[in-house]
């Protein structure tokens, strides 16, 4: 990016990274506020079996109601992130993700691998997602475990 110093790229990759980092971490361990505090009010996103979410709101209220009643861990890794500008970038990063609850007294789990796909701008100084789209390469779930919009069906019940 010729409008971008290497000290300026490798200061904004490294404030990319710890954006992601302080994603999955907020979203397993639930703490809503700082997730939301990391998404631009535009954001969207999608999820394979689910509608596209058009803002962070939605995004952020859907989210919280499929993690309500579960247990998760997420790991993001080899990041290629590349630069539009000096406050635009996008992002895609390995993931696995483990996610872990009860249907009745049956345990179940989800074992995800993949790609998120993202973007990011840099606003009021800092950088935020504004956009995501997960993309499950392969998945393996526990026998009988309802997924996705499914087992949200089924919780409403």
């Amino acid at each position: 990016m010729k409008n971008m110093s290497d000290i300026e790229r490798l200061v904004a990759l490294e404030e990319i990274k710890l954006l992601k980092a302080r994603r999955d971490q907020a979203v397993d361990t639930k703490d809503w506020a700082t997730y939301e505090a990391l998404h631009a009010p535009d954001h969207y996103s999608h999820n394979e079996g689910f509608e596209r979410w058009n803002s962070a709101a939605e995004m952020i209220a859907n989210v919280k109601k499929l993690m309500a009643d579960v247990v998760s861990v997420h790991h993001s890794h080899t990041p290629q992130i590349t630069f539009e500008s000096a406050i635009k970038a996008k992002g895609i990063w390995g993931m696995e993700d483990n996610i872990f609850w009860k249907q009745g007294q049956e345990e179940h789990w989800l074992q995800g691998f993949g790609f998120y796909h993202e973007t990011y701008e840099k606003r009021d100084g800092k950088w935020v997602f504004t956009s995501r789209q997960l993309k499950r390469l392969h998945v393996r779930t526990s026998p009988g475990a309802l997924m996705g919009a499914q087992r949200a069906a089924a919780s409403e019940k």
